[in-house]
């Protein structure tokens, strides 16, 4: 599943969390890139330990929880801490499919089952830079407004094209969802959105009651510790 997901963040917090950005020290991007990535990357990014990239990062994964569709769609384990990235003059990312599997600063690892990228540019700052993720039905084009996230299979493969004017400045993460598997994921994302649909037309009905019982049923069946 492609997801869309507008305004994770205001636009008051997309604009300090650009003024922090700029001022800091940017490095190559391929220092967080596996041996098939670094062939096909070419950006800047912030160093991992960086202070801004940590103290921008919290903000975002403190709003994650907030968007409702984002939740509904990922179900959530664990979040790697987000990274960001900025690509101006030519600079982009060819094919690639992202790493299984994350260290996580702290220690431990994160399997990724989801991959996302948080627009911190607006489309019409800059040139190119479109993320276009590949499934069954082609490619997919992407360039959101500043502050939303698009949410997609880690397993995809994608690429971002070159940025000819201007610069374009995104966080990027991954995440270890309780459901592994997409198709059961996007099964239980649909049923969620029917059901606050038909709540919304019909209130506590007996048979919504029921679809409830039956998605938290189908979560318990498909769920990992």
């Amino acid at each position: 599943m492609l997801l869309e997901i507008p305004e994770v963040l205001s636009k008051q917090q997309v604009a300090d969390m650009r003024a922090a950005l700029l001022q800091a020290e940017w490095v190559d991007g391929r220092v967080t890139a596996g041996h098939q990535s670094a062939q096909a990357k070419k950006n800047r990014q912030l160093p991992e330990d960086s202070e801004v990239a940590r103290e921008c990062g919290n903000i975002i994964l403190q709003a994650l929880p907030r968007s409702g569709l984002f939740m509904s769609a990922a179900l959530p384990q664990r979040v790697f801490p987000p990274l960001f990235n900025r690509y101006e003059g030519g600079e982009h990312f060819h094919n690639h499919v992202d790493n299984a599997i994350r260290r996580l600063p702290t220690g431990g690892q994160i399997r990724t089952d989801l991959s996302c990228t948080l627009f911190l540019s607006e489309p019409d700052e800059y040139d190119g830079g479109e993320l276009l993720i590949d499934d069954t039905y082609g490619a997919h084009k992407v360039k959101l407004p500043a502050g939303s996230l698009v949410l997609y299979p880690s397993t995809s493969l994608h690429r971002v094209t070159p940025v000819t004017r201007g610069s374009r400045i995104s966080s990027f993460f991954w995440l270890q969802s309780l459901v592994r598997d997409d198709g059961q994921r996007t099964l239980l994302f649909d049923l969620d959105m029917s059901i606050n649909r038909l709540r919304q037309e019909l209130g506590e009905h007996e048979a919504i009651v029921a679809q409830t019982g039956v998605y938290h049923n189908l979560l318990r069946r498909w769920s990992e510790p």
